[in-house]
């Protein structure tokens, strides 16, 4: 397949497009390098060394010979140039990755809401306008979020995507009287988005509804969890190819930010109680992930195929007590910077994945062990004053949260 990787140069894409490129697929990635200029804005760089993407594609082609291209374009505001490459390029598929990520930079300020809303709405609705308009056959795979059904269960697991649902009627279609009667519907799963970034998946999804059914777009959403580890069996080749390790308090998400801690010293945060379960998901599996929801893609005229994307669910305190055991760190409890209840429980369905032949990595001692490996190897690269969150989710919290709260789990 001709795929285009949108998004292409961060911490998922950028594995995404050399995991389908290493397959046999003709991969381009398109990027507009905005996560690079927010390290820049924020003074954070990544805990491992990001090569240019120059120097990435080059290494790429070097060492396996196959052909690994960029595009610059902003898909959020260059529309034109958006539906020219999609045309020109005849492609079969695109990977949408092209959206700021974090729930914490997402609320950050008055200006970082906005920034998140334009750049991510814009972003989804440019890619479904643009593949009408380029009148070609082009299934999109879209990155969401488990955060788009909030952090709950109602006493179920929570479905992929859809919600069987009774509605009791009392007239026919012409609106005569009737016996009440019981009509079966099925619905998008009530969304309660925690955060801006959050938010925007939620309007993303409403967006694909749309354009599935008015257009008949092929269209496949997965509602990942947060992602954990560093490298891929592709970007381990090389240190040139090395991933993203994001440790700053509004880009690194938990598991790697404890993981992070323990290898320089620094105490593992947990906000408030750490009874915030979350769903997990390896970056290897992420990436394998995407190239399963490519090679089975709904039919046109079907509604959107959404899949769960992680492989476990850990309550943070947990993962904390465990990091802490392996490592000997210690623990530390502090206030919590979001508006989120102390406690929930999450039990999710993800049989999609394991039917069409996932084979979970597993939070596993080995595997932190070896993020951890990498933490020590590039700790001199850390700066101790990103590691705490300052990102506030109220107003009121302003006086009376510290400095020192840490660890987003998103």
């Amino acid at each position: 397949m001709k795929i285009a990787i949108l998004g292409g140069d961060g911490f998922c894409g950028w594995p995404t497009a050399l995991h389908l490129s290493n397959v046999g697929h003709d991969v381009v990635i398109v990027d507009n390098l905005s996560r690079r200029r927010i390290d820049e804005e924020l003074g954070a760089e990544s805990l491992t060394p990001i090569a240019s993407i120059e120097e990435r594609v080059a290494t790429w082609q070097e060492l396996t010979g196959k052909q690994l291209r960029f595009e610059s374009i902003d898909v959020a505001q260059d529309y034109d140039k958006l539906v020219n490459f999609i045309r020109d390029e005849e492609l079969d598929a695109m990977v949408h990755f092209a959206e700021q990520r974090a729930a914490p930079y997402s609320m950050k300020s008055p200006k970082n809401k906005r920034y998140t809303v334009d750049n991510n709405v814009n972003a989804t609705n440019n890619v479904l306008t643009g593949i009408v308009d380029s009148g070609r056959d082009v299934h999109l795979v879209h990155l969401g979020t488990m955060g788009v059904y909030g952090y709950g269960t109602a006493g179920m697991k929570i479905p992929e995507g859809y919600l069987d649902i009774e509605v009791t009627a009392d007239e026919d279609e012409q609106g005569n009287p009737t016996e009440p009667h019981r009509i079966p519907q099925q619905i998008l799963y009530p969304t309660n988005p925690g955060s801006v970034y959050h938010l925007t998946k939620v309007l993303d999804q409403n967006l694909f509804a749309y354009y599935a059914k008015n257009d008949k777009l092929r269209i496949t959403d997965l509602h990942q969890g947060i992602v954990w580890g560093t490298n891929t069996a592709e970007t381990a080749l090389d240190e040139r190819l090395i991933n993203r390790f994001d440790y700053d308090g509004d880009y690194g998400t938990v598991l790697n930010r404890f993981l992070m801690q323990a290898a320089v010293g620094y105490p593992l945060t947990v906000h408030g109680t750490g009874g915030q379960t979350r769903a997990f998901i390896h970056i290897q599996d992420t990436v394998r992930c995407v190239e399963i929801a490519l090679t089975n893609p709904p039919a046109a005229g079907d509604r959107v195929m959404i899949f769960n994307q992680m492989t476990e669910t850990h309550r943070v305190r947990d993962l904390a007590e465990l990091i802490a055991k392996i490592a000997d760190a210690k623990v530390e409890l502090v206030p919590n910077p979001r508006n989120e209840a102390a406690e929930n429980e999450l039990h999710v369905r993800n049989e999609t994945f394991l039917d069409l032949g996932l084979n979970p990595t597993k939070l596993a001692e080995g595997l932190l062990l070896e993020v951890t490996e990498i933490a020590r190897k590039y700790a001199d690269r850390a700066d101790h004053s990103k590691i705490p969150a300052t990102s506030l989710w109220t107003q009121n919290q302003q006086a009376g949260v510290p400095a020192s709260v840490s660890a987003p789990v998103a």
